[in-house]
């Protein structure tokens, strides 16, 4: 073979094969493809929807100018906001407190009631609103004692169908998500700090506003974060409570499309619950970050 043949057929033998791995773009087909038909799909024909209103005449923000003229939807828009902002602050409250007792108080079956919190984490919103409806509720177990002892008629509880029983029925629900991100935290807190605080001679209430509620802070806010979003959301409990006179931005939609059959008017509104609940997720995603959570 000569020295030009051998030169030739060198690239041919010592080329690299050419990968034959598909590319990675493709392996992201599927799932994207089921993301955009199982939730973008749906999200594009409301917002569609919101933009067409009955009488036809093509695209128009007729049904948006509609929307926010109504008196109704301030209503439950403030309503929504109230809710949500006074349910986080009563998570945060009450959990805070109940997790410092759960974490540094010792008393038998402490770590079963760590997590029986986990437990209370997958159970539904509607079984806690039934739980207190037998308590409360007008034929509940606290009225027929006060009926059973006076002999009244009627007993005095009947604030579960207000507000306030929508209120109360949040922060019993959502408690446990505050308290699950701080029982972590508290786990994670050097116990020495405490000692060394104790003896220098700072009572409970100094240990736990200079040492504890710092360490606390990033969980309280990760955590107060989701239940504002997931308050914002809320449905089941407002429904089984029965609170007629408590219009929440969620009902107001179930009650434009399902009793109304106004499908422009509902799709609004679900926009503007959309936003709302986008606002507040990445705000959550962005305390959740900074957590470490």
């Amino acid at each position: 073979m000569t020295a030009t043949a051998a030169t030739a057929a060198t690239p041919a033998t010592t080329a690299p094969a050419r990968s034959r791995t598909v590319p990675a773009w493709v392996w992201a087909l599927p799932p994207v493809a089921v993301l955009a038909l199982a939730f973008l799909y749906p999200l594009v024909l409301v917002g569609r929807q919101s933009v067409t209103p009955d009488d036809g005449g093509g695209v128009s923000l007729d049904p948006y100018a509609d929307v926010f003229a109504s008196e109704v939807f301030r209503d439950a828009l403030t309503t929504t906001v109230w809710l949500a902002a006074g349910s986080t602050v009563g998570c945060l409250v009450l959990g805070f407190v109940l997790a410092l007792v759960i974490a540094f108080v010792p008393f038998p079956g402490g770590r079963t009631v760590a997590r029986f919190v986990d437990v209370f984490l997958s159970f539904p919103s509607f079984l806690i609103t039934l739980a207190l409806l037998f308590v409360y509720g007008s034929v509940g177990m606290a009225n027929g004692l006060w009926t059973d002892v006076t002999g009244a008629a009627d007993g005095p509880f009947h604030f579960l169908t207000t507000p306030w029983g929508v209120l109360l029925a949040e922060i019993t629900f959502f408690t446990p998500f505050v308290m699950r991100p701080l029982l972590a935290a508290f786990s994670q807190l050097d116990t020495g700090q405490l000692e060394v605080a104790s003896s220098l001679g700072a009572g409970p209430v100094r240990v736990i506003r200079q040492v504890i509620l710092p360490e606390a802070l990033p969980a309280l806010a990760a955590g107060g974060s989701l239940v504002l979003v997931m308050c914002l959301n809320e449905f089941g409990i407002v429904l089984f409570t029965g609170a007629k006179d408590v219009t929440t931005l969620p009902m107001l939609v179930y009650s434009k499309a399902i009793l109304e059959s106004d499908y422009p008017a509902a799709c609004v509104v679900a926009v503007v619950n959309i936003a709302l609940s986008v606002g507040l997720y990445s705000l959550y995603r962005v305390v959740s970050r900074r957590a470490g959570a």
